[in-house]
C-alpha cells in the first residue's frame, strides 16, 4: 500500500513538469512568432534607408522622368501686373550623355571644387519656353551626401568662380553682371541652341538633398544682346523659366521618400 505522501508527491512533480513544459512551448511560441513578423526598423535605419533611396534615383529614373518633356511654371502677377499669375510651360529640347565633373561645369576651378565634394556625374538637359524666346541648360551635380552638395553649393556661389568668359570691364575687372561659374550649357542643333549666347545668361544653383541643381538661361532668338538685367520682363520671364525647370527636377530627385516598413524596403 502506498503512502499518502508519495502520491501527492508525484502529482506535484508531474504539475511542475507540466509547467515548466507548458512556459517553454510559450516561449518558442513567442520567438517564433517574432521571426515570423515583419523586421521594424529603428528611426535611423529608416533614415538611412531614405537617404540610400534618394542617393539612387539618378541612376535608377530613367532620364525622361529626371528631365520630363514638359514643365509648367508661373510667371509672378507683379510682372504682368495683372491680379494673378501666367501659367506657362517650357519644352525640352534634349538630353545630353552623362558626363564627368570636370566637363559638366563653366570653369576648371568649378570642376576642382565639385571634385574636391566628391563629385560623381553631372547630368544636363535644355529646354526652352513655348515661344522660343528663351533657352536654358538645367543641371545635376552627384554628391555624396547632403552636407557635400551645399558645401559645393555654397562654393560656386563665391566672387572668386565669377564665371565672365573673357567678358572685362575697365582695368580687367569682370563686367557687370559676369556669371557665376555652374553648369556647362547643352547646345543642339536648331533656331534656339544654335543663338545660345552664354555670355548673356542668368546662373545660379541650389542643393537638394545629396544633389547640386545648377541652371543658366538666355536668350535664343535674334534680339539684340543687351544685358538681360536691363530688361525687367525678360529678365523675370527667363528666371521663372529656369528656376520652375530646376525645381522641377530637384522634385524628382530629391523629394522625401514614405518611411520604410517590411515588406518591401531593402534590408527586409
Amino acid at each position: 500500500m502506498r503512502a499518502p505522501n508519495d502520491s501527492k508527491g508525484r502529482r506535484a512533480g508531474a504539475l511542475i513538469v507540466l509547467a515548466v513544459g507548458l512556459a517553454g512551448l510559450a516561449i518558442s511560441a513567442t520567438v517564433v512568432t517574432t521571426q515570423l513578423l515583419p523586421r521594424q526598423f529603428t528611426a535611423g535605419q529608416q533614415q538611412q534607408i531614405k537617404n540610400w533611396e534618394i542617393a539612387s534615383r539618378w541612376q535608377q529614373l530613367p532620364a525622361g522622368r529626371i528631365f520630363p518633356a514638359t514643365v509648367g511654371y508661373q510667371l509672378s502677377n507683379a510682372v504682368l501686373e495683372d491680379a494673378t499669375p501666367l501659367s506657362l510651360q517650357a519644352l525640352r529640347i534634349g538630353i545630353a550623355p552623362q558626363s564627368g565633373c570636370g566637363t559638366g561645369v563653366t570653369t576648371a576651378a568649378a570642376a576642382a571644387l565639385l571634385r574636391r565634394d566628391g563629385c560623381k556625374a553631372v547630368l544636363r538637359a535644355t529646354y526652352v519656353d513655348a515661344t522660343w524666346s528663351y533657352v536654358m541648360t538645367v543641371g545635376v551635380a552627384v554628391l555624396p551626401s547632403d552636407a557635400a552638395a551645399r558645401s559645393a553649393s555654397q562654393g560656386l556661389s563665391r566672387p572668386r568662380l565669377a564665371a565672365a568668359d573673357g567678358i572685362t570691364g575697365t582695368g580687367g575687372t569682370a563686367a557687370r553682371g559676369a556669371l557665376n561659374a555652374g553648369v556647362r550649357v547643352v547646345r543642339y542643333g536648331g533656331t534656339a541652341a544654335g543663338t545660345y549666347d552664354y555670355n548673356r545668361q542668368i546662373s545660379a544653383s541650389f542643393a537638394d538633398g545629396p544633389y547640386l541643381i545648377m541652371y543658366a538661361a538666355g536668350y535664343a532668338d535674334n534680339r539684340p544682346r543687351v544685358p538681360v538685367a536691363e530688361d525687367h520682363y525678360a529678365d523675370a520671364e527667363m528666371t521663372s523659366l529656369a528656376a520652375g525647370v530646376a525645381q522641377s527636377v530637384a522634385g524628382t530627385l530629391g523629394v522625401q521618400p514614405p518611411s520604410p516598413h517590411c515588406p518591401g524596403a531593402p534590408g527586409c
